[in-house]
């Protein structure tokens, strides 16, 4: 009896290190952030954290919400940039303050330093210890930890790029490319930066490979709601292209607003679509989600680091 309980004892620690406290992705390169966000047939299903996933004492788009994310599960970061009064570009999704700070008025009429006096708010518009975070800080903060994906809001395509370029971010940092000239437009600044593109349908697919832009530089946002025809997954399958799917405005809503008490009641919606053929999903919750999608780390293990 002694040994069995030894035995039970050593293999539930050895269960316990091999388990992450941090579930950092580190891509290493750009190179490696091309391999990660490659469809090859065995992926890897992640989620983007929509705002870094905020939750009660967690602001959105706040370096301490992602780490708290990356406690619960595998994520990239979709956040949102924007320009100050003296041209620094700070991380704030609204071009007012009044919803998720402690200030008023427009980001816009505001200098850097005087934004970063004010203190960031939780979901629930309570004050946090938070402040106001610059893009370079969260570029810096990212490698070997994440993926940045960055919105467009007022900073261009074009210096969001040479922002990644500055930190030679290439490794873990993307930008959203909104229509195809934006995406020949990142691809001429530097080849390196991957996109998140947006693509609804076959036509749209053949109007992309005419820009002259690798599939392997993006991943493609279908939208908020499953295609009728699920082949348009194995098209771009088959270009050997990831899709995205967003929930924030569905299944994420059903847990979210109270409709079901537990997100166990909604397994087998968000798992579904792994299985049919998105492989990340953005969500507003991904800690909730964490409890119940298919995110076996043991195949992260090559682009992850405890």
């Amino acid at each position: 009896m002694k040994k069995f309980v030894f035995i039970a004892a050593i293999c539930l620690l050895m269960s316990c290190q091999d388990q992450p406290t941090h579930y950092y992705l580190d891509a290493g390169s750009a190179d490696g952030l091309k391999q990660l966000l490659r469809y090859t047939g065995d992926n890897l299903n992640l989620l983007t954290a929509h705002r870094g996933g905020p939750e009660p004492d967690f602001p959105e788009n706040c370096i301490a919400t992602f780490e708290h994310t990356l406690r619960h599960c595998y994520a990239m970061m979709e956040m949102d940039p924007r320009y100050t009064k003296d041209s620094v570009v700070i991380v704030h999704h609204d071009n007012t303050l009044d919803r998720t700070t402690t200030g008023k008025g427009r980001v816009a009429d505001f200098t850097y330093d005087e934004l970063k006096l004010l203190k960031l708010k939780d979901m629930k518009g309570n004050p946090t210890e938070y402040h106001l975070e610059t893009l370079d800080e969260m570029l810096q903060w990212a490698k070997g930890k994440t993926v940045l994906v960055l919105d467009k809001k007022d900073v261009s395509l074009e210096d969001r790029v040479r922002i990644i370029t500055k930190h030679r971010a290439e490794s873990c940092a993307m930008v959203m490319a909104y229509n195809f000239k934006e995406a020949q437009t990142c691809y001429r600044l530097n080849p390196n930066v991957m996109m998140q593109i947006f693509i609804k349908n076959d036509a749209e697919i053949e109007q992309f490979e005419q820009t002259g832009v690798p599939w392997e530089n993006v991943i493609v946002f279908i939208g908020h709601q499953k295609p009728e025809d699920k082949s348009f997954y194995k098209t771009l399958h088959q270009k050997g292209v990831l899709c995205v799917m967003g929930t924030s405005r569905n299944y994420d809503l059903e847990y979210s607003k109270g409709k079901v008490e537990n997100i166990e009641a909604l397994k087998t919606q968000y798992n579904t679509l792994f299985d049919e053929g998105i492989h990340i999903i953005e969500t507003d919750i991904p800690v909730p989600l964490s409890k119940i999608i298919k995110q076996d780390h043991k195949k992260f293990r090559g682009f992850a680091k405890k």
